[in-house]
């Protein structure tokens, strides 16, 4: 179990306050979907839960445990990450999935194969010269490829799914992504996540209709939380927004 009492945050003494008392559980195995317009709030919720930065009021718990009270690195290993601002590095696939020093990177191969099918990469991963030991960029190697965009999200997925970590954390996860993609995303998000907590950041509302919950964020507070269908029957600025979305597909 995730808690947020009474959170709020600002980057400096100086600044306005980028959250304002937050107040929130979230279950273990609950999907929840943040939602809401530029500079509501929503990445700097994610950095705070990650301890990347420290509320400036309040306490978030884990297990009803303050998380500064956590090791930092123990802490950093129950979750699967990832942020819009993602990288590639001039190494092999299995390398930029696992992200790591293994022994045995061998004995791996498995698992990060089961990742990258999980999120997406697997057609593309059949077409690999050398499979996952193919250079990701040619920089220093003449036969390495170089990914779209898609594909790079893809990989980016697959590290969080990898990981085998308790609680995932997704930032736009298919903003890069296309419509079909995006649904083949949602399908494996919802398998592979079967018995995790996953919070998600999502812009494109088609991917939040079938979160547990749904939490819209403005100006740094939570002022709408429910179902999808909760939420549309309300008609309150998450149905607007939905409205705004949806009218393109009419």
């Amino acid at each position: 179990t995730i808690r947020f009492e009474h959170v709020s945050f600002r980057y400096t003494e100086d600044s306005p306050e980028v959250l304002k008392d937050i107040t929130l559980q979230v279950n273990s195995g609950e999907k929840i979907a943040i939602v809401g317009y530029n500079g509501a709030g929503k990445t700097t919720l994610i950095k705070l839960l990650m301890r990347l930065y420290d509320p400036t009021g309040g306490t978030i718990f884990y297990h009803d445990k303050n998380i500064a009270q956590y090791n930092l690195d123990d802490y950093h290993k129950r979750f699967g990450v990832v942020f819009q601002d993602f990288k590639m590095y001039d190494a092999t696939l299995m390398e930029n999935v696992v992200l790591d020093d293994i022994e045995n990177i061998k004995k791996e191969e498995e698992a990060v194969s089961q990742a990258l099918y999980n999120s997406g990469f697997g057609v593309r991963l059949e077409t690999l010269p050398k499979g996952l030991y193919t250079s990701i960029t040619s920089e220093f190697d003449e036969s390495g490829v170089n990914l779209s965009g898609g594909e790079s999200q893809k990989v980016a997925i697959a590290r969080a799914f990898y990981k085998q970590a308790d609680i995932l954390l997704m930032d736009e996860p298919s903003s890069a992504l296309d419509p079909i993609a995006e649904y083949q995303l949602n399908l494996s998000m919802a398998k592979a996540s079967e018995n995790k907590s996953v919070i998600f950041i999502s812009h494109r509302l088609s991917t939040t209709r079938h979160a547990d919950r749904i939490l819209m964020l403005e100006k740094g507070q939570i002022i709408e939380a429910g179902t999808h269908d909760s939420l549309i029957a309300r008609n309150g600025k998450y149905a607007q927004m939905w409205q705004a979305q949806a009218s393109k597909y009419v």
